[in-house]
């Protein structure tokens, strides 16, 4: 506060350079939210106006609108029969001579299955870029998330393991011609470093960009956080194991995260405990008139979302997605979150399911 400056100050490259460290990452670009590092990613990843993308039918809305804000065409893919990654053979089942790129995401506890994500893009010829905005501290084989491809990035909504006070942002890439694009379109298309080569041109305008920096507040309070994430994390999986080893094995609960092992190489870093359940609906309502929230990832998959009803998909085009989306339901989980509180969760559980067995 006392710098009197609250954008595109020293604190978000401060925030930049540490989060870089922290990942390994050659490149951390600070942006606005999530959303925007997706559209920005994918622009400066060179994808042109009506080129395909293909993204996971279940996932957050805005990794498909982030495509078309880009000026791409969303591809709708199926998840794996476990786990809740794209499946890399729905990617080659739906890609056509259009599809330029490929977007997994990696969503609640684990990688998707990126080496066979890499197999598909290989042979296809496309390029990846990644969707890790949930995927702080998932790493691959040490690589961490958003630096499996092209880039990735990370979303600092505060709900997230690293959350700001507002939104926020990142694009991660160890690509330094995609860095410098991503940082020209997020301040207006004016030239960073190796853009800026225009003699006589005061302040240049090298690309079509917008307004997606992020604020010096919002980084300020991100780099206070980065020091506490490797124990957040630690915390965070103490209550997941938790909450499998008191869930597992209850009539209703259909699946809970610890069923399903992550890909080889990688690991399980949670950041939302999900499980499938029996009558979710009825679940989570029992739940919150008891005071306890819950989430529901995601209440209608993407192919099935009116915004995209002009690209012709059914009900029953993606099984795997629509089940997901019937069963899944988040549980609380936050570093803060004491045993007691989860033992109750887990109580009322119990609860629910013996009164409708009973």
């Amino acid at each position: 506060m006392d710098r009197g400056k609250f954008s595109h100050g020293s604190v978000v490259a401060e925030f930049e350079r540490a989060l870089a460290r922290w990942t390994g990452a050659a490149h951390v670009v600070g942006v606005n939210s999530g959303t925007d590092a997706l559209v920005l990613l994918l622009r400066a990843a060179g994808l042109r106006p009506g080129d395909e993308v293909v993204v996971p039918a279940y996932t957050f809305v805005a990794t498909a609108t982030s495509v078309v804000l880009a000026g791409g065409v969303p591809v709708f893919a199926d998840i794996e029969e476990r786990g809740y990654g794209i499946d890399p053979r729905s990617v080659d089942a739906v890609a056509t001579p259009r599809t330029r790129m490929v977007m997994p995401v990696h969503l609640f506890d684990r990688l998707a299955d990126m080496r066979g994500v890499h197999e598909v893009a290989r042979r296809r010829g496309l390029t990846v870029v990644e969707d890790s905005a949930e995927a702080i501290g998932m790493r691959l084989d040490g690589t961490h998330a958003g630096l499996l491809g092209t880039g990735g990035v990370l979303s600092f909504f505060p709900a997230k393991t690293l959350g700001a006070i507002g939104d926020a942002g990142a694009v991660l890439t160890d690509d330094d011609t995609v860095a410098e694009s991503v940082r020209a379109l997020r301040h207006h298309g004016r030239g960073g470093r190796t853009l800026d080569h225009f003699p006589g041109i005061s302040n240049a305008t090298v690309l079509p960009g917008c307004n997606s920096k992020m604020d010096d507040i919002q980084a300020a309070v991100l780099l206070a956080k980065l020091g506490r994430l490797d124990a957040g994390i630690a915390r965070r999986a103490e209550l997941s194991a938790r909450y499998d080893a008191r869930l597992r094995g209850i009539p209703g609960v259909l699946a809970v995260p610890g069923d399903a092992a992550p890909h080889p190489g990688g690991d399980r870093v949670t950041y939302v405990h999900l499980i499938e359940a029996e009558d979710r609906d009825a679940l989570a309502a029992h739940l919150a008139a008891r005071g306890i929230g819950t989430e529901t990832y995601y209440p209608t998959p993407l192919h099935l979302q009116p915004c995209f009803a002009h690209l012709g998909h059914r009900a029953g085009d993606f099984p795997r997605a629509e089940a997901a989306c019937a069963a899944a339901l988040a549980l609380p989980l936050h570093a803060d979150l004491s045993d007691a509180d989860l033992d109750r969760v887990c109580d009322e559980i119990e609860h629910f399911y013996a009164g409708r067995r009973a």
